[in-house]
């Protein structure tokens, strides 16, 4: 038997539930008993959430100290409880499930441990660290996190360390170990923290499901207390959670669950969405209520978002949800094919700088990608535009541990003058710290490896712009780059890898990246279940936008081999027409009435991120005054002098050859050169139109 689909007209419309449109009236108005709420992203699921507990409370189901709500970051728990208190509900508990078992934890300590209670263990590396070492592993940095990660997966999995190696098989789940090693730090790692009295934060679950399976007393007065449950994010709960979950209902079935099984990203530690879409079968006469009108995303986005997971195979009943817009109509979205990382990121920040000076907040504006390791690039970019950014769930490319100890390998290997063509100097270098032939599987290991190759990646522009760069050239350019890429302690723009955005939403998203090999990653290519689930991780990016959507790809790294293509998930989805049309269009579209970059000398279309700076195709012919090239490179060195930053900070060499080409007379000339926006105008502006003048 299916769940009850609740129709609109089955809804009334009194005061308290006003504002609500008829499907989030269904919900909160449902009867008491299960209740499953599938909702897309932007559909308003914590509105009704909200509105269902205070629905409960103020009908007189429950009292608002019966009901306890979980959801899976404090932020969000946050959210909730100033919701509840705007609509009068005092009292209600709103928690993360590790925050609600620890303070149920500490309540029934006395009765069901007894004797002081254990330290909750913070950060377990050092923990790990001591197991790794007694079980002969490796206690590299980024290894004991991929340990302390497998560790988390396993407990959060319901697996013990003398069953990991048979499930590790039997799911054919990459190892970040031989099997029987990992087990062994696993199993060390938990008699190491118990002589000491150390509890993790899966131990708060795995102890909460216990003190109510097997203290009957102890179970009653929590049962007794807590009468009305409602999950957040149910697509996300693991096999751990769900026992809580069962521990806490015991026989009751007075539980309301919100979830869509369309982003679901968090497989890789233990999440599921089987008991989402399995609530029916668990609970045949539940109610379900379908939440699809999108209130976050324009209609533009939100088709784009429907064609993404459309075309996802197999998809489960629960999951086939297709957003329908209800914002005011949007630009579409843009697609743009880049000669190189570098063009893509130029690009980009270019239309950053537009987006802030036509009046969007930089706050409002995130860069999203797949690897961490892929910010350096727009750190660069956007620096070099006097753009502030923030980092979002990662470090800042250069104050990683890897990318400091690399520094530190080069500048002492400089010391020595080594010979050698500088990319293949910087390789050597980096091999004996993680810079293998073939990248790893994943995780801590995989982030180490693309930190390292971006270093090679930047060896070789280097090698490429300067005639003879050695090893000492190289390392003064890093030093440069990293005392830069200080961003201002103000609001900026978001950079931020997909699995950090989730639960977040800007006015303008650029999804950049998109390339086989990194979305999907390269390690998902065995398995179908792991490449749709990056499927989904597009499907969450394109799903953060609300107005202006990019979507970029780039045809080499950093040395110019065009060796990549666009990811797998872009075909069906890009307009018709050549790469020359479609970031011609890209443009137009995303910068509503601004007309694509044409050549200046024979009008056609320009795509290279050089090109459109300097105003003209590569192969036509140039004004170019040497003379005021020369005198805006000093003017510039000693610019950078005095603010002490790198030369290409104040304005990039192709910048000055465009400026030196096209000689603008004012302001207007100035700015019509891209690189050149409002606040280098108000920065340079005054002396670089004094120099034109001086030269007449």
């Amino acid at each position: 038997m299916v769940g009850r689909q609740v129709a609109a007209e089955e809804t009334d419309s009194d005061g308290p539930l006003t504002g609500l449109d008829p499907e989030q009236h269904a919900a909160v108005d449902a009867p008491r008993g299960p209740v499953c709420v599938l909702a897309g992203a932007g559909t308003g699921k914590t509105r009704t959430i909200v509105h269902r507990i205070a629905r409960l409370i103020h009908s007189g189901h429950v009292s608002a100290g019966q009901v306890l709500a979980v959801t899976f970051t404090a932020r969000a728990a946050g959210e909730m409880r100033t919701r509840l208190r705007a609509l009068g509900v005092h009292g209600a508990q709103a928690r993360t499930f590790h925050a609600a078992a620890l303070r149920q934890l500490r309540y029934f300590w006395p009765r069901v441990v007894g004797g002081p209670q254990w330290d909750l263990l913070e950060g377990k590396l050092r923990v790990v660290s001591q197991a790794a070492h007694r079980a002969g592993a490796g206690t590299e940095p980024e290894v004991l996190r991929d340990l302390a990660s497998e560790i988390e997966w396993a407990k959060a999995s319901l697996v013990t360390p003398d069953d990991y190696p048979a499930e590790v098989a039997r799911i054919g789940r990459q190892s970040p170990g031989p099997v029987e090693q990992v087990a062994g730090v696993y199993r060390w790692y938990e008699a190491f923290k118990a002589k000491a009295n150390l509890l993790d934060f899966d131990d708060l679950l795995l102890h909460t499901a216990a003190a109510l399976d097997e203290h009957a007393l102890v179970a009653e007065e929590f049962r007794d207390r807590y009468r009305c449950f409602v999950v957040d994010e149910y697509q996300d709960v693991t096999p751990l959670q769900q026992r809580v979950l069962d521990a806490w209902l015991g026989d009751r079935d007075d539980l309301t669950v919100v979830g869509d099984a369309n982003q679901t990203i968090y497989s890789f530690a233990g999440a599921s969405p089987r008991p989402l879409l399995g609530f029916t079968r668990r609970f045949p006469h539940a109610t379900v209520v379908r939440l699809e009108r999108d209130y976050r995303s324009t209609p533009q986005v939100v088709a784009l978002a429907n064609r993404v997971i459309g075309a996802a195979r197999d998809r489960p009943a629960g999951s086939r949800l297709r957003l329908v817009g209800q914002r005011e109509p949007g630009p579409e979205p843009a697609f743009a094919e880049h000669e190189d990382e570098t063009a893509e990121a130029a690009a980009v920040a270019r239309r950053v700088v537009e987006l802030i000076e036509a009046g969007t907040p930089a706050s409002e504006i995130a860069v999203l990608y797949r690897v961490n390791a892929q910010s350096e690039a727009y750190e660069q970019a956007l620096s070099d535009v006097d753009v502030p950014y923030l980092v979002r769930g990662g470090e800042r490319f250069f104050n990683r541990v890897e990318v400091r100890q690399s520094m530190a390998a080069l500048r002492t290997a400089a010391a020595g003058t080594p010979t050698g063509e500088l990319p293949k100097v910087v390789r050597e270098l980096l091999e004996p710290l993680g810079l293998t032939a073939e990248p790893p599987t994943g995780g801590a290991t995989r982030e180490r490896w693309e930190s390292l190759l971006a270093l090679v990646e930047l060896a070789e522009e280097l090698a490429a712009q300067v005639e003879g760069a050695d090893l000492g050239l190289y390392v003064t350019e890093l030093d440069m780059r990293a005392r830069a890429q200080h961003p201002p302690t103000v609001e900026g723009v978001t950079l931020a890898s997909l699995h950090a955005a989730k639960g977040l939403e800007w006015d303008a998203v650029f999804l950049v990246g998109l390339v086989e090999g990194t979305l999907p990653i390269q390690h998902a290519d065995g398995s179908e279940a792991a490449v749709e689930e990056e499927r989904r991780l597009l499907y969450v990016g394109v799903t953060r936008a609300r107005r202006y959507l990019s979507l970029s790809w780039a045809l080499a790294r950093g040395d110019g081999r065009r060796n990549r293509r666009r990811s797998r998930f872009l075909y069906g989805l890009i307009p018709d027409g050549d790469a020359a049309a479609r970031v011609s269009r890209a443009r137009r579209e995303m910068g509503g009435a601004v007309a694509a970059t044409r050549c200046r000398v024979c009008g056609a279309a320009l795509i290279d991120a050089v090109a459109t700076k300097l105003g003209r195709c590569s192969g036509c012919p140039a004004d170019l005054d040497e003379e005021l090239l020369t005198s805006l490179k000093e003017w510039r060195a000693r610019r950078a002098r005095a603010l002490k930053v790198p030369a290409y900070v104040v304005f990039t060499d192709a910048t000055l050859v465009a400026i030196a080409e096209q000689r603008p007379v004012d302001a207007a000339g100035l700015v019509s050169i891209a690189g050149i926006g409002a606040s280098k105008l108000d920065k340079f502006g005054g002396e670089v139109l004094g120099l034109l003048r001086a030269r007449g």
